[in-house]
């Protein structure tokens, strides 16, 4: 089925522009977004345009769609006016699917900030099939959840390829600096996780590192040693703890090696850590993290204590002022071992709060690639992963967007 998504009145369209996410990447777009033509949509033409007349001069002209979650005539009218759907509305597992059915059938590229294991699942059996027919790619976790993780390994396999020093082997993601707000979006998932997990299959898949590889009985029979406590890292001498993301991007990786027939390697080993320093410090700080992980997720699982966090921790929608966000940042290191012995280091860094300043850059960035270099990015249509659906290109947009993405052999 061939879909002309050229001949569409929009570039893209920001699907919850009215909510806090979704403001943030109206803003990037109408600032950064040279050339493309733009809209808004949600459920409120009322606070769609309040969004419009706070953007400037650029968002003039923008249009407003009006199309709610559940609306299918809505959602399928707004698909076929745009090439590309940024969507900032979570959970996704409560509002999500309808919109993603309608892209894939649209033939319309899709991009979402999701970190929920059972909804990227869910749509990669319903609709992975229906995007590679109408080259629809549907690119999930397009902002800190799972983009630095995603690409850094995916700069580390190809350099270790171009280089001739085989597949990846052992290979840690380490977050060496990070600050920002906390974001009630990110919370909310948390609880649909949480929730999910009640349920014992559901709680199995969670827990799979392939549960997100398009066969599982093609998954290669690896322990992936994910660490759920703090230790000390031999290789560095810094006490590290389990960074409360790896459970998510961990599947993003490992559905991206999958996807790209197990490129990375067969023997990939992928984990992720928080470095606290070294040291009676750097001890106590891993084990508070640690043990600080734990108690978030017993606190949303007893009724009790989720009355008083639901009270407590901020609601979607809500997040960190404008202040937070510039003085925000975040830099992580990947080291990757090969199967010749040789180590690699990767860096993904950039300024802004991690979860809003640079997420809007990150999803903005891959909606104007999705939108303007088709015919750059790698493979087609399908239920893919920023590495999967976009890769080198989005490296590139976000280095000029000022991150720093940096990939160097180790010298013994």
């Amino acid at each position: 089925m061939s879909v002309h998504r050229e001949d569409r009145p929009l570039d893209v369209v920001v699907y919850g522009a009215s909510g806090f996410v979704g403001r943030l990447v109206a803003e990037y777009l109408a600032e950064h977004g040279r050339g493309l033509r733009a809209g808004l949509a949600g459920r409120s033409g009322e606070r769609l345009e309040e969004v419009r007349r706070g953007l400037g001069p650029a968002a003039a002209d923008w249009p407003v769609v009006i199309a709610d979650a559940d609306d299918d005539a809505a959602l399928a009218e707004l698909t076929r006016s745009t090439r590309v759907v940024v969507t900032t509305v979570g959970p996704y597992t409560r509002h999500g699917l309808p919109l993603v059915r309608a892209c894939a059938e649209a033939g319309t590229h899709y991009a979402d900030l999701a970190g929920e294991v059972l909804f990227i699942r869910d749509t990669a059996a319903r609709f992975h099939e229906r995007a590679k027919e109408t080259g629809a790619r549907i690119v999930h976790s397009c902002g800190f959840d799972s983009v630095p993780s995603d690409l850094a390994v995916l700069l580390a396999a190809e350099r270790a390829l171009a280089d001739g020093e085989g597949e990846l082997l052992e290979t840690t993601l380490t977050v060496t600096e990070i600050a920002g707000g906390v974001s009630g979006g990110t919370i909310d998932s948390m609880r649909i996780q949480v929730d999910a997990a009640r349920d014992p299959d559901k709680r199995r898949l969670i827990a799979d590192p392939y549960a997100l590889v398009p066969d599982r009985a093609d998954a290669p029979d690896v322990d992936q040693h994910v660490p759920s406590r703090a230790f000390r890292d031999a290789a560095t001498g810094s006490w590290v703890a389990p960074f409360p993301m790896a459970a998510f991007n961990s599947r993003i990786v490992h559905r991206s090696n999958a996807l790209q027939g197990w490129r990375y390697g067969r023997g990939l080993r992928y984990r992720e850590v928080v470095a606290t320093g070294t040291g009676d410090r750097g001890r106590r700080r891993a084990r508070a993290l640690a043990a600080g992980v734990d108690a978030a997720v017993a606190t949303l699982a007893l009724p009790p204590t989720r009355w008083l966090a639901d009270r407590l921790l901020p609601s979607p929608g809500e997040g960190p002022d404008a202040e937070t966000r510039r003085r925000g940042h975040f830099r992580m290191e990947v080291l990757a071992r090969t199967t010749t012995g040789a180590r690699y280091r990767t860096v993904v860094a950039a300024q802004g709060d991690p979860g809003y300043a640079a997420t809007a850059v990150m999803i903005g960035e891959v909606a104007a690639a999705l939108a303007l270099e088709e015919n750059h990015l790698p493979g087609g249509g399908g239920v893919l992963t920023p590495a999967t659906g976009l890769g080198m290109a989005l490296a590139d947009r976000l280095v000029t967007a000022g991150f720093e993405i940096t990939t160097e052999r180790i010298r013994p």
